[in-house]
């Protein structure tokens, strides 16, 4: 309930000690090569595997965002309280997110880029929320993930003004590094994290990166190539520490339930 507010003798072995240290450090070389040729995939730039930075304004920071109330002028109230991020559609107007972020009846705004209070992309009105029928019936921690559909404004969507990742269902857990990026509600910037996910059952995988704190539920893990293999929340609505992050393993339901949103 923590992600939203409603982590190797003497000198005739001197040559082979020679030669060990020089394939050990070729090897810790490659290793480190390969890490951060993972990391680079993830998101845009290398970077340590499971250390939990600021992000930077980018083009891949940009594609998320928060989710606030809304006033009767449509304007964000209150906190921010959740993240989202653009999702490629047709329509060029989806965002995904936690499904427990759009529970309730609360009229919505996605502001995508936020930062210091700032919408430098615009402040989007959510018109159609769209959740899997085992999380409206029963709240299935299998079922967390959701989207929503947002207006379009002088004739653009969401995705136009700022790009969208694309969704992808049937990914092994694991296959990529997945870069995670949020917004804890104590901040008014996102942060982000590298890591590799690892399963914790056949229907929940997880990823150990501190600080992801309440507000950073419906945050997007990255992988490969800008897809998006995760959505941080299921088990423990996202987890109940910090520092070890959940999201549903994305397969049929999420798969079908893209179709329908983005239809």
């Amino acid at each position: 309930m923590k992600r939203t507010s409603h982590r190797r003798s003497p000198a005739r072995h001197a040559r082979r000690r020679a030669r060990s240290r020089h394939g050990a450090l070729l090897g810790a070389l490659l290793l480190l090569a390969a890490t951060s040729a993972s990391v680079a995939a993830a998101d845009d730039g290398p970077g340590p595997l499971g250390v939990t930075t600021e992000a930077v304004a980018s083009a891949w920071s940009a594609r998320v965002g928060v989710l606030f109330a809304a006033d009767d002028a449509g304007a964000p109230r209150g906190d921010h309280f959740c993240t989202a991020s653009v999702v490629h559609s047709p329509g060029r107007d989806l965002v995904v997110t936690a499904a427990h972020c759009l529970d309730g009846d609360t009229d919505l705004v996605f502001v995508p880029g936020y930062r210091d209070g700032a919408a430098p992309y615009g402040t989007w009105e959510v018109q159609r929320r769209l959740v899997p029928g085992r999380w409206a019936e029963g709240r299935d921690e299998d079922s967390d993930v959701a989207f929503a559909v947002v207006a379009h404004q002088d004739g653009r969507g969401v995705e136009d003004a700022v790009g969208g990742n694309r969704f992808v269902t049937g990914t092994a857990t694991g296959a990529t590094a997945v870069t995670v990026t949020g917004y804890p509600r104590s901040r008014d910037v996102p942060v982000r994290c590298t890591a590799e996910p690892d399963a914790l059952s056949r229907t929940q995988q997880r990823v150990r990166c501190p600080d992801f704190t309440g507000g950073t539920s419906g945050s997007p893990w990255i992988g490969g190539n800008g897809e998006l293999v995760g959505v941080l929340g299921g088990h423990e609505r996202g987890g109940s520490t910090a520092d070890v992050s959940y999201s549903v393993v994305l397969g049929r339901e999420a798969a079908e339930l893209y179709e329908e949103a983005a239809s």
